[in-house]
């Protein structure tokens, strides 16, 4: 695909046909000579067959461990073009003047706005039965109506609203209601599949309700080995609730964290914003009252 004899003009760009750990390899080696590389494959991604083995011969060793660095070289590499979903139709020319005509299949994903969400994948309609049924109109209980109707108002004209309108409702309710997401999916339409992932994976966020004020206790190392443990005990004792339990009053909410970044007042308790450091089983009476009279 090129010839380094400048004097003939055969200089330029090659092409390396195959994602594997040998074509993955070819393209750094040319890469790093200075010439730009076109690394061509007609699967989705590249990595070849040894993405798929856990320990390669003879060596034993993980072959991911041995792909990985070489997948981020590629991917941060400037000279390194990547070409995929792609097969070699014909090649014509001649040593050092090659031209190559590729069939790049449709990926159906725009790469550039491609999150790695995976929310394509479960939605696939090649890997699923798609059904088109007549969606019903949500309506939300009026406890909730109005406010999240405002908070939705105002969010409406933002670029990527959807992570500002669920602090709010989280904020607000302290909780997302199942109908509140299901209102929110129908007038932003973002999928709820979309909306639940968010959901779900920040701690910050809960999908039943909570008290108004949540207990953290501290059971990471430095916390534990000063005795964080009576502290949850004790907690556990006058609140009469486990960990990830509320009480019936609505009150409290009772969570264990691992780390506060607190380590020099080990141990640590947490209730909302208020940190209570160097504690003892006696020091938490006092504390539940403290906030059980406001």
């Amino acid at each position: 695909m090129f010839d380094d004899n400048k004097s003939n003009g055969k200089i330029g760009s090659a092409l390396v046909v195959g994602g594997g750990i040998g074509g993955m390899q070819a393209a750094l080696d040319l890469a790093e000579s200075g010439i730009k590389v076109y690394l061509v494959d007609n699967k989705p991604s590249i990595g070849g067959v040894m993405a798929q083995l856990d320990k390669t011969f003879p060596t034993n060793d993980c072959a991911m461990c041995t792909m990985a660095p070489r997948l981020v070289e590629i991917g941060r590499h400037k000279d390194i073009e990547k070409i995929t979903l792609s097969e070699v139709e014909s090649i014509t020319g001649q040593p050092g003047n090659f031209s190559v005509r590729l069939n790049k299949k449709p990926r159906y994903v725009d790469e550039k706005k491609c999150t790695g969400c995976g929310a394509c994948v479960s939605n696939c309609p090649t890997r699923n039965s798609v059904q088109i049924v007549e969606k019903e109109k949500i309506e939300i209980q009026p406890i909730y109506a109005e406010t999240v109707t405002e908070i939705l108002k105002k969010h409406r004209n933002r670029k990527g609203p959807l992570m500002p309108i669920l602090q709010e409702i989280n904020s607000t309710f302290n909780y997302f209601p199942e109908s509140v997401l299901r209102y929110v999916s129908q007038e932003t339409g973002y999928s709820l599949t979309h909306i639940y992932r968010i959901a779900s994976f920040y701690s910050a966020f809960s999908l039943k309700p909570i008290g108004k004020y949540i207990i953290n206790v501290c059971l990471g190392t430095t916390c534990y080995v000063r005795g964080s443990q009576k502290l949850s005990d004790k907690l556990n004792e006058m609140l009469g609730i486990g960990v990830d339990e509320t009480t019936a009053d609505m009150q409290f909410t009772f969570k264990s964290v691992r780390c506060v970044g607190c380590c020099g007042l080990a141990p640590v308790v947490t209730v909302g914003d208020e940190v209570y450091g160097k504690l003892f089983s006696r020091d938490i009476p006092g504390i539940i009252k403290k906030y059980k009279s406001k």
